[in-house]
């Protein structure tokens, strides 16, 4: 077996995709602004996501600025998908519809203020392809049933954050659920808030 690299972070920071300028005055402004977002690496990743999955309608828990929208949203091009981000601060969805029409994507990303679980309750399902999990993560295990109720069979889940303790009973009941096949992935998400954390996929059985 042939040795390990000497510096496993920094070679694999090297890899960080690049953006476009929108992109990264969003991740400036996050900095400065202490606001937690995927960053590039787990922006691309959402993309990918988008693009292998085929996902027309995509469902996302927490707008913040509108950074991840657009990755998602960029990688449904293809099949011409669109997004509902549901976002509980006014102010940031407000925020993040200006810059979903920087980015030209007004007609493909719906930013939805209020709180998220409740919007959750009053759509149909099963009416999503994709849904991603990004607010705060002790709604992460009341949002769980809604997830499996509006998601297709088939459909990718993907949680961010789970890392945090606030989402440990999530990831246990997504782990002993026999509605979902799970993989858990401890994560190094250089530009993510915080770059170390764990990353749950998910696919509906």
């Amino acid at each position: 077996m042939s040795d390990m690299m000497a510096d496993l972070e920094g070679y694999f920071r090297t890899f960080v995709p690049q953006r476009d300028d929108l992109l990264e005055t969003l991740e400036k402004e996050a900095e400065a602004e202490e606001i937690p977002i995927v960053g590039p690496v787990a922006g691309e990743l959402l993309n990918l996501l988008a693009r292998i999955s085929g996902a027309r309608r995509i469902l996302e828990l927490g707008a913040a600025t509108g950074y991840s929208a657009i990755y998602l949203a960029r990688g449904a091009a293809a099949v011409e998908g669109k997004v509902i981000s549901l976002e509980n601060d006014p102010t940031m969805a407000r925020r993040a519809r200006r810059n979903i029409e920087r980015a030209g994507l007004s007609d493909r990303i719906d930013i939805r203020q209020g709180d998220a679980l409740e919007q959750m309750a009053a759509m149909e399902g099963p009416a999503f392809d994709l849904i991603f999990l990004d607010i705060d993560k002790e709604f992460y295990g009341p949002a769980l049933p809604q997830c499996e109720r509006l998601i297709r069979s088939g459909g990718v889940m993907l949680a961010d954050n789970v890392g945090f303790a606030d989402a440990a009973d999530f990831n246990r009941a997504l782990w002993e659920s026999d509605k979902w096949q799970v993989v858990n992935l401890l994560s190094l998400l250089p530009g993510h808030s915080p770059e170390r954390d764990g990353l749950s996929f998910a696919v509906r059985r």
